[in-house]
């Protein structure tokens, strides 16, 4: 190009980046209606819950941020350099860009870091039993789960206090085993000769599925318990009836 000419590369790249936006933009928000409108999680019945929520929604806002402009990127090359009927000739050649590297390479770092140090941090909050938790030793066998109070209540249904922290005390005594309600977000292992520890602080009142997630033999499926959330004081009575009658 001569030294007077103007230089004309400017707009059509002006022009790219916008069409790349718009696209990035409209990709993002058809996945973000995908992912909010549609019911994907079982209610949320505990503050740890509500904690690993919030990560997961972190993470997936960051997992839609990358998504869009991968695609959105995909898309437009495909649509702006693809190879015209009978067009045999090699493309230009590349080169690399050094800034682009540095800022793909910075990007994900900081992205992947802020969601390990967020998940960090509810972990150690979800672990977090506090001072006077209400402890309940949990027995896994197959193909059942017990339960007892810290004052030698036994139970073949879990009773939890309404917004009081709850230790559970995993134990196995044969192979095995998983707690797991999906309301209250967490999982724990089961294993013989171990003890695991479950904090749960339950926030909603009702009856709530306890399932075992580790294959333990053939019954395994009918491995189910009952999770109640009751009032503090319906459960004081409870506990106080249950310790007498024992």
């Amino acid at each position: 190009m001569p030294p007077g000419d103007p230089v004309v590369s400017s707009p059509v790249r002006r022009g790219s980046i916008l069409k790349l936006v718009l696209l990035s933009a409209a990709i993002a928000i058809g996945v973000t209606l995908v992912a909010l409108l549609i019911p994907w999680l079982p209610t949320s019945a505990s503050k740890e819950r509500e904690r690993i929520d919030f990560v997961f929604w972190f993470t997936t806002g960051i997992c839609i941020f990358v998504f869009a402009i991968v695609a959105a990127f995909s898309i437009y090359a495909v649509v702006t350099f693809r190879a015209r009927p009978g067009d045999d000739l090699d493309g230009q050649p590349i080169h690399g860009h050094t800034g682009l590297e540095i800022v793909w390479t910075a990007v994900p770092t900081a992205l992947v870091t802020a969601i390990a140090i967020v998940s960090a941090i509810v972990l150690h909050q979800n672990s977090a039993a506090g001072a006077n938790p209400l402890r309940v030793n949990v027995l896994a066998q197959q193909f059942a789960w017990s339960y007892t109070y810290g004052d030698g209540v036994k139970s073949p249904v879990l009773r939890l206090p309404l917004e009081r922290k709850v230790q559970l005390v995993i134990e196995a005594r044969d192979v095995l085993h998983s707690f797991w309600v999906p309301e209250f977000g967490q999982k724990q292992d089961a294993v013989p000769g171990e003890v695991n520890t479950l904090v749960i602080t339950p926030t909603k009142l009702g009856t709530y599925a306890i399932v075992c997630t580790e294959l333990c033999g053939l019954g395994h499926s009918l491995m189910r318990s009952t999770a109640i959330v009751m009032r503090p004081a319906a459960f004081d009575r409870w506990l106080a009836s249950a310790g007498a009658g024992a």
